[in-house]
């Protein structure tokens, strides 16, 4: 399976912001990395750099490649209603990025790996793969035998957050993806309109 495996800190001082989540690393040294990462005098971006780095921002966010997502433009851009926004939807409907949501992991890396070794099931069946589109009253669950497993029972102790699009039922250890987020749902601080313009060129 096909994924970002390099160092989660270099990346996310590269942005500006936790991108992978809580990272006691980037706290120290929140400034971008290299030599001169911590001087305030940097060179202006250019139009393209700028848009280039959203998309890469996104593409690390959600843990997708190239091609995957070069896929998912081209499914928004066919799609009807605004690309930018319906790309973010079909970003959030994939099944790893649900699981992470429903706070069965502390990352998406972590629900990526929930799903691959067979612990999630959608409608009643095991699927392991991560970028499963998920429509909406589909049922996730956490598999019969894994409901004991200790990283899913120490998430679901410190689930906090809760999205209006999905719920969540603990004694069952089963939830709904109820309905497609609105844009202002989604919180992830991307521009998307930057890269539907990159796309556009």
């Amino acid at each position: 399976m096909a994924r970002y495996t390099g160092p989660k800190t270099k990346i996310a001082r590269k942005f500006g912001e936790p991108i992978f989540g809580d990272d006691k690393s980037f706290e120290k040294r929140n400034y971008p990395p290299g030599q001169h990462g911590n001087n305030k005098r940097r060179s202006k971006k250019s139009e393209y750099a700028i848009q280039l780095m959203e998309k890469q921002k996104a593409k690390y966010t959600y843990g997708i490649l190239e091609r995957q997502f070069i896929n998912l433009f081209k499914k928004a851009t066919a799609s009807k209603g605004i690309t930018g926004e319906v790309l973010l939807q079909l970003c959030e409907s994939r099944l790893d990025n649900v699981v992470y949501r429903m706070g069965l992991s502390n990352s998406r890396r972590g629900a990526r790996q929930l799903v691959s070794h067979r612990h999630i099931t959608v409608n009643g069946e095991i699927v392991n793969i991560p970028s499963f589109n998920l429509k909406p009253g589909d049922v996730i669950a956490v598999r019969e035998k894994s409901k004991s497993v200790e990283s899913i029972t120490n998430c679901l102790k410190n689930l906090s957050q809760v999205y209006e699009w999905i719920t969540w039922n603990e004694d069952t250890m089963q939830g709904t993806y109820v309905s497609i987020p609105e844009r202002i749902q989604i919180p992830e601080n991307i521009n998307e309109q930057y890269i539907v313009e990159l796309y556009s060129k």
